[in-house]
């Protein structure tokens, strides 16, 4: 059973990007409420001067390095908000199938990727290579605020 009382982890990249101690997400969180915070992925937090745009992030707001880590109402604020993405994904991005995935190798502190797959994209790059897909929507800082604002829309 998770450790309720566990507050943010010195370090801890997703809980200083909760708490403000890193740059201001692109276009702000989508969606919070007092267990969970909803994100646009970051260029500024890749390799590369562009991502895949819709590719969002469900955390919770403590830190819980894992799904068996979260309480009964962590779980179910994740995936109540991991749904509401995915629909906005699909109403206002026109995603036609949207991937979700937990890895946690790279970050201890729990992160549900969703990754929208968009009309046209070949088989081949479908699931976990949807990103990668060069005709695929790509963008910087100002694309990914600009779909939040758009995804913002649909309302929960």
């Amino acid at each position: 059973m998770a450790d309720d009382s566990a507050g943010p982890v010195a370090g801890c990249y997703v809980c200083d990007k909760h708490r403000g101690l890193r740059h201001a997400m692109p276009g702000g969180p989508l969606w919070a409420d007092e267990l969970t915070v909803v994100t646009h992925i970051d260029p500024r937090d890749t390799a590369v001067d562009d991502v895949y745009l819709g590719h969002l992030l469900v955390e919770p707001r403590r830190h819980a390095p894992g799904l068996a880590d979260l309480t009964a109402d962590e779980a179910r604020h994740v995936g109540q908000w991991a749904s509401h993405a995915a629909r906005a994904l699909r109403e206002e991005a026109g995603a036609e199938h949207v991937y979700a995935a937990v890895i946690g190798d790279g970050v201890p502190h729990l992160h549900l990727h969703l990754m929208p797959r968009y009309p046209g994209t070949p088989r081949e790059y479908w699931w976990d290579r949807v990103n990668e897909w060069p005709d695929g929507p790509h963008g910087g800082v100002a694309e990914a605020a600009e779909l939040v604002a758009r995804l913002r829309s649909v309302t929960p």
